[in-house]
């Protein structure tokens, strides 16, 4: 297992990658347009330049470039062994997606040509040598390679001190592990602290403003990447992955009108980069967290349309990598639009593909026990959390078992339901506060409802409008602004009798949404604010 749950979507196993613009399109911009990485190597000046160009591309998960400068690099001076080094770094792509069978075997081919090329530098060797560690030829698991590539890269940055992308790969590779399940955020620290003197001294560095972001990116962190995610555009405003990355931040912090202009930023570069198309991949990660910040805002209309906009991606459009990713928003998209605006039977009447990967067909059985859940439906609960099961199986025997450990939220989740609608109160909200206080200390995905929110939901049906009051209160410290989290503390605060409470949390909500919405809650909130 990669890192906990929470952790491993916090870092983004479904971030934008590899996009398809020749490097050569890039020059025309300038290193102004993807930040400035500077890495004296002992080779020629023409192959250092390069090989810095395509690690400010890598830095900003702008892939296929980045690798076309390193190869063009390798073909250009033979001799260089880092040209190597750098190819492999290429294949290496770990807050994205691992690699494939191929880049295994391609890495591990260019590391040992690194290693037959003399290095001029004992810091050359060791940096080659760090990476053959990763792609050492036998049976480590990946996240076995990730920890140990780690621990070399430790060495190097220490031994090294005035070397600056010594402490950006070895803080970047710190977020790929974790040490300890019940500590998660004990890597994402170290980075930090690693990471903010050197934004300090190089603020137009695209990695260390982009690994900060991907650092603080939980609940109890967030604030402390705010100041990297406020830069990060403006250092790499070619790389449509550095305009979207400092969303983020934005929504973990309710942050919904800068988390709408950073998405609608990175939307347009993909959709319209210079050169050739891109891949359609980055569309869909700013279309999701659109979705996501209009519905906090009550703007359904241009979350529906971004619900539309994923549904028209076509495989064709995607990295090869990501037709996972591509499946799991087709599932999730629906699903998160049906669930925020509380239409419990569209989302009930949802339909798996049936052609997904089951983990994501198992996207579509969780909101459909949750929308049966709150229509006291005990049959379609039951239909829904029994397919889920089968989903659930179906991954651990599969050629992907790892990802049924990333199910285990949404599991709990429906069965929470299958409690709830069958009588057994107690344990639904055991099983579900235990949900909520595992997201408490690992965190959530950014655009996903939170655990403590829905057990809110439910004490309120079960009329402990007081406890639901607690709960929501609780919920918006670690996920402010929520659309849901505002109208049910205000609507727990009304219940429960706490008249400035209710104005309170009923205020904030229609400030958040303005006019241009026509949710029922809305005007319940209107309507009890002028009594």
């Amino acid at each position: 297992m990669l890192l906990p749950s929470g952790c491993l979507i916090r870092f983004s196993l479904f971030l934008l990658l590899g996009l398809h613009v020749p490097a050569d399109d890039l020059h025309q911009h300038g290193d102004a347009d993807v930040g400035k990485v500077a890495f004296p190597i002992s080779c020629s000046a023409a192959t250092q330049q390069a090989i810095e160009r395509g690690l400010a591309l890598q830095h900003s998960f702008w892939f296929d470039p980045a690798e076309k400068e390193f190869a063009d690099a390798a073909v250009k001076d033979p001799g260089c062994a880092m040209a190597y080094w750098a190819e492999a770094m290429g294949l290496y792509r770990p807050l994205a997606y691992r690699p494939s069978p191929d880049d295994m075997k391609r890495g591990s081919e260019l590391i040992q040509k690194a290693q037959s090329v003399p290095a001029k530098t004992q810091r050359e060797r060791d940096y080659i040598a760090a990476l053959a560690v990763f792609y050492r030829n036998n049976n480590r698991d990946y996240e076995t390679r990730n920890r140990e590539y780690s621990e070399a890269l430790e060495k190097i940055y220490r031994q090294y001190p005035e070397d600056r992308e010594a402490a950006v790969f070895y803080a970047m590779s710190l977020l790929t592990w974790g040490p300890d399940e019940a500590h998660p955020l004990i890597n994402p620290q170290k980075a930090i602290a690693i990471l903010t003197p050197v934004f300090r001294e190089n603020p137009n560095h695209p990695g260390v403003a982009h690994y900060l972001i991907h650092a603080a990116d939980s609940p109890q962190l967030a604030p402390l990447g705010l100041e990297a995610a406020r830069r990060y555009a403006q250092i790499a405003p070619a790389a449509p992955h550095a305009l979207h990355m400092p969303s983020h931040i934005f929504a973990r912090l309710g942050l919904w009108q800068e988390d709408i202009r950073s998405n609608l930023s990175s939307l347009e570069a993909a959709r319209h980069p210079a050169g050739e198309p891109v891949g359609a991949e980055n569309q869909l990660h700013a279309m999701e967290f659109l979705e996501y910040a209009y519905l906090q805002m009550g703007d359904d209309v241009k979350a529906e349309a971004m619900v539309r906009a994923q549904a028209a991606i076509g495989y064709d459009q995607v990295d090869k990598n990501l037709v996972d990713y591509l499946n799991r928003t087709r599932a999730n998209s629906p699903a998160m639009y049906d669930l925020e605006t509380r239409h419990w039977k569209e989302a009930l009447a949802l339909q798996p593909d049936p052609t997904a990967e089951p983990n994501n067909q198992a996207v579509t059985y969780w909101a459909r026990a949750v929308a049966a859940g709150h229509l006291h439906d005990v049959a379609a609960v039951q239909d829904a959390v029994h397919h889920y099961d089968e989903m659930l199986e179906a991954t651990r025997l599969g050629p992907h078992a790892f990802r049924a450990d990333y199910m285990t939220t949404k599991h709990d989740e429906a069965h929470v339901w299958l409690d709830f609608v069958q009588g057994r109160n107690e344990e639904a909200i055991r099983l579900l506060r235990a949900v909520a206080e595992k997201q408490d200390v690992e965190g959530k995905g950014e655009v996903e409802s939170p655990a403590r929110e829905m057990l809110a939901d439910m004490l309120l049906e079960m009329r402990h409008t007081q406890e639901a009051l607690t709960e929501y209160e609780q919920s918006l410290k670690i996920d402010p602004n929520r659309f849901n989290g505002l109208y049910g503390a205000g609507r727990a605060s009304e219940l429960a009798h706490h008249a400035g409470k209710a104005k309170s949390y009923y205020a904030a909500l229609l400030k958040n949404c303005g006019d241009q919405s026509d949710r029922p809650e809305l005007a319940r909130a209107k309507e009890f604010l002028t009594r």
